[in-house]
């Protein structure tokens, strides 16, 4: 049985992104649930993602039917991860192909809190 390795292949992976070694700017845009895009733009890799949460909170976009009262009803993914809001940008973007200049898109959930009084018609136990 004989095995044929991609070296050109196992190279791309090989090499650290730039993203990684902290040079440049991140290019991103955030996708709201229904689909709209907002606050793309460049970012530092530094930036932590609680500083992004708060530019995405101030650039809401207006009538929209849920607003975002706090940064942790906020939640950012990326490639399936839910972002941690001390983390900065360098640490939390991995670079996915060969195509690492291109603008990356993460997700953004809105989760408002809870309503912390209970209602009478809940559910209750004997």
């Amino acid at each position: 049985m004989t095995f044929h390795f991609d070296l050109q292949a196992r190279e791309r992976r090989a090499k650290p992104s730039t993203v990684a070694q902290g040079e440049g700017l991140i290019e991103l845009r955030f996708r709201l649930c229904d689909g709209k895009d907002i606050a793309r733009g460049s970012y530092e890799p530094s930036m932590t993602v609680s500083t992004l949460k708060k530019k995405i909170v101030a650039e809401w976009p207006q009538g929209h039917t849920v607003t975002p009262e706090s940064l942790n009803e906020l939640k950012l993914i990326h490639a399936g991860k839910v972002l941690r809001n001390n983390k900065t940008l360098a640490y939390c973007i991995k670079t996915i192909g060969d195509f690492p200049e291109d603008v990356i898109t993460m997700h953004v959930l809105l989760q408002p809190a809870k309503s912390k009084r209970k209602t009478g018609s809940s559910s209750s136990l004997p």
